[in-house]
């Protein structure tokens, strides 16, 4: 099988997804924005050919860079894995006569508010929503559903450009903030008490081969909005509990309505007062480096098996479940440059052969604002058979390491 990897160099985990694909057995095309020459040995070993764009999200130099791979013999299979690509490559999927996410599919798996009302008429229960181009549109649809209310852009990922807004003298911030004086499209949401989390798949032939449960401690706006925490994100290893029965259907029944195939998903989730309530969908692994700490829970290589359900049509081996894995993020207590760390040996000590692995950048290093994610200082990566255990040593993580900046 001749598979056509999108943007195999960037960001890091790319590789790992051209890694697996060469080790099922394809032969591997990566279309990047990187010469050649930059690309390692490495990952140089595992591309057969190799196409340079100006950009891969320029649907015409993409489609001629990939009529150009096609010229030169048959072409199987465009894949992406990054959610900003992964519009245009369905529309040069679709031009190529290539299988895989159509346009019809990446946009709904974009566009929230266009997600939400395809969802709930398939019985998905949803927050309220609408998109909104106009002021006058996000107040009519407040008028109906009240404060607190959900601003984000239409096709955003995770949590970026999303703020709450609790009353009509926050409003006018919020729609700055999330762009609509820009001329930014927007989706306006009910906001939905509760627990958060998320629930990943990979899919195969459209049936879920491997499906994983995280949590955010605490929800994610919150985590990227205080710099006092110390958020983490945790894969539970319970997922054949009983309590995740209602959220696997739904998870499933989201799979179904939307006809993906052979595809990674990323499914967020709340759970409070109003009962479970689906989110959003990334037809995408998660970001953050979460496939690592599936892998490292689960005993598997998710990459391989994404690259076997696309070559071979299966996976070759169940999930483990052995451990609950996580992440916490460690955040400097100002902005400016990282000076240094404390707290380190009684972390090492107390996690013990728990702790997986961390990043501290070195002294000097800039730090990154507390909105830009879970990975963008420091981190440290833990498992242990017992979730709550698991939990309280990241709890004991973030209270106790502290990145000094100035």
């Amino acid at each position: 099988m001749h598979v056509i990897l999108v943007e195999p160099a960037f960001p890091t985990y790319q590789r790992q997804f051209a890694r697996g694909l060469r080790e099922a057995g394809a032969f591997v095309t990566g279309i990047g924005e990187r010469p050649l020459a930059w690309l390692d040995d490495e990952l140089r070993g595992w591309l057969d050919q190799y196409e340079q764009v100006s950009s891969v999200c320029d649907e015409g130099a993409l489609l001629r860079a990939v009529q150009k791979v096609q010229r030169r013999g048959w072409t199987d299979r465009l894949e992406a894995t990054v959610e900003a690509h992964m519009l245009p490559v369905a529309r040069v999927r679709e031009k190529t006569g290539m299988p895989g996410l159509t346009v019809a599919q990446a946009i709904l798996c974009r566009d929230k508010p266009q997600q939400k009302a395809f969802l709930r008429k398939h019985g998905i229960p949803c927050a309220a929503s609408t998109a909104a181009d106009t002021e006058a549109e996000v107040r009519a649809f407040i008028a109906e559903v009240g404060y607190p209310v959900i601003l984000k852009p239409r096709d955003g990922a995770g949590a970026s450009g999303t703020v709450r807004v609790n009353s009509d003298a926050e409003l006018a911030a919020g729609l700055r903030e999330c762009g609509l004086e820009r001329g930014n499209s927007v989706a306006v949401e009910e906001f939905v008490e509760g627990h958060e989390g998320f629930y990943d798949t990979l899919t195969v032939g459209g049936d879920v081969a491997y499906e994983f449960v995280s949590h955010y401690y605490p929800n994610v706006l919150p985590a990227m909005r205080q710099r006092s925490v110390s958020p983490t994100i945790v894969a539970t290893n319970r997922v054949d509990a009983p309590t995740y029965n209602e959220l696997k259907i739904m998870g499933r029944k989201v799979v179904k309505a939307l006809g993906l195939g052979s595809s990674a998903t990323h499914m967020e989730w709340f759970f409070g007062p109003k009962g479970l309530r689906f989110s959003e969908i990334g037809a995408r692994p998660p970001g953050v480096g979460q496939w690592d700490l599936y892998c490292a829970a689960n005993g598997l290589d998710l990459y391989r098996e994404w690259a076997n359900g696309i070559v071979l049509g299966k996976v070759s081996r169940p999930p483990s479940r052995e451990f609950a894995a996580g992440i916490v993020n460690l955040r400097p207590e100002r902005d400016g440059r990282i000076q240094g760390y404390s707290g380190l040996d009684a972390v090492r000590q107390t996690l013990g052969p728990a702790l997986m692995d961390f990043h501290l950048p070195p002294a000097g290093t800039p730090t990154q604002p507390v909105a830009a994610g879970y990975m963008a200082n420091a981190w440290l990566r833990a498992r242990h058979p017992d979730y709550d255990e698991l939990r309280r040593l990241l709890a004991f993580a973030g209270d106790t390491i502290r990145v000094h900046a100035g």
